[in-house]
């Protein structure tokens, strides 16, 4: 089913308006004087993809018909499909003859126009008729589905759509313990929990779903140092939990491109920095795509000794106890320390990435004030240090200004001559 504006072309031709739409008159009961309907001499219709155009071999409304090779279509002078006795047909493609396409605020506008140019009959040097160019305008609205048929998807698959657009945008950010804005301290003490929130922005992407798939903690933001402590596993067990229920992901998540999770605080033993940074390898899949063993957030519930997962089956945390959860051939499983900086090149480079939060800085037990001897040494180190520069600066200042002050007074007051 096309769609029809029926769009009425009306001629402005030389001679005036009359020689166009002639007005005989209809004698009505009671001696009523009515003016006769014109007929319409070109008529327009614009469908889907094709342009139809009838015109009426009385073109001027005088009598004298025209003659069909004296018409064309277009810049580039289509000539007409089909004609009659009293009319002539002509129909093409919206982007045949030469026409010219506009796309505005509301509508794409296809315009051309149709042309009339006598020649003289036989050996005549005569025309009876007039040149004339009609101009034709068709208007098509931007939005909405103007066939009957099904409506083709406006975004090619998500794996092409990433690659040519890249505007996956990944993050990881440490919040506050309700969740409601990002954490503004980085200090932490022994026994709070770091509230942790991935996100991924879609822009005009289809909808995502995010995972977590590895985190690992550090004590500098490089993700391959020494020592280290893995958090998340296995393409998303978060294993952490093993060792504290508190480490788990919140469940149901707020929305399908964003997953909280909560990390017990803790210290690497033997480390004076106090500072801990974690690294965590973020990925999605299609929103409708449903999760399994390779894309999952399952966190491990102490009381029942069994793995929970956020969304889908419970069978897909099984492989987080067996340790087995890499179903993809010949992709052996990164358990040890140097598989976790390898690059994983089954999968697009844009469906994925690593982004780190840090640093997390640890004060020791809360109300314990050795926890927090180093940073106060250190503290009263840098005080000392910063004093002991600006009494520095302060002497170099005066003796410049005291310099200059005694050579403006020598200039000023100039010793007298002996006799």
């Amino acid at each position: 089913m096309g769609l029809s504006y029926g769009l009425f072309v009306c001629l402005l031709l030389w001679g005036g308006s009359e020689l166009c739409y002639p007005q005989p008159l209809w004698f009505l009961q009671g001696g009523t004087r009515q003016p006769a309907p014109p007929v319409t001499p070109v008529v327009v219709e614009c469908l889907e993809a094709r342009l139809v155009v009838t015109v009426s071999r009385d073109l001027f409304g005088t009598g004298k018909l025209i003659q069909e090779a004296d018409l064309s279509l277009g810049p580039e002078g289509c000539e007409p499909q089909a004609s009659t006795d009293t009319v002539v047909r002509f129909e093409v493609g919206l982007h045949e003859c030469g026409n010219s396409v506009q796309v505005t605020d509301d509508s794409l506008v296809y315009s051309s126009f149709l042309l009339h140019d006598p020649r003289p009959a036989g050996n005549l040097s005569i025309l009876r008729t007039n040149r004339a160019e009609v101009p034709i305008e068709c208007r098509y609205p931007r939005q909405g589905n103007v066939s009957s048929r099904a409506i083709l998807p406006t975004w090619v698959p998500f794996w092409t759509t990433v690659l040519s657009e890249e505007r996956l945008v990944f993050s990881l950010r440490l919040m506050e313990a309700n969740w409601s804005r990002e954490k503004m301290s980085p200090t932490f003490h022994l026994g709070d929990t770091a509230h942790l929130q991935a996100e991924v922005r879609t822009g005009s992407h289809p909808p995502l779903l995010l995972f977590v798939d590895r985190c690992v903690a550090t004590p500098t933001p490089d993700q391959s140092g020494s020592p280290y402590h893995t958090i998340v596993d296995l393409h998303g067990c978060l294993v952490d939990g093993l060792s504290d229920g508190a480490s788990k992901f919140k469940a149901p998540r707020p929305k399908p491109d964003v997953l909280q999770f909560m990390v017990a605080v803790f210290h690497f033993a033997n480390d004076s920095r106090h500072t801990v940074y974690i690294t965590c390898h973020l990925r999605v899949i299609p929103a409708q795509q449903a999760p399994d063993q390779l894309n999952k957030a399952c966190s491990f519930n102490q009381s029942s000794s069994s793995w929970v997962p956020v969304e889908g089956s419970a069978d897909i945390c099984e492989c987080c106890g067996n340790g087995d959860c890499d179903l993809i051939p010949g992709s052996p499983m990164n358990q040890n320390h140097a598989a976790r900086s390898s690059v994983r090149s089954r999968r697009h480079v844009t469906e994925e990435a690593d982004v780190t939060v840090g640093p997390l800085i640890f004060l020791g037990k809360a109300g314990d004030p050795a926890g927090t001897e180093g940073l106060a040494s250190a503290a009263q180190a840098t005080l000392v240090l910063g004093f002991g520069l600006a009494t520095v600066v302060f002497l170099a200042v005066a003796a410049v200004v005291l310099g200059l002050a005694r050579g403006c007074h020598t200039a000023s007051h100039p010793r007298s001559a002996s006799q």
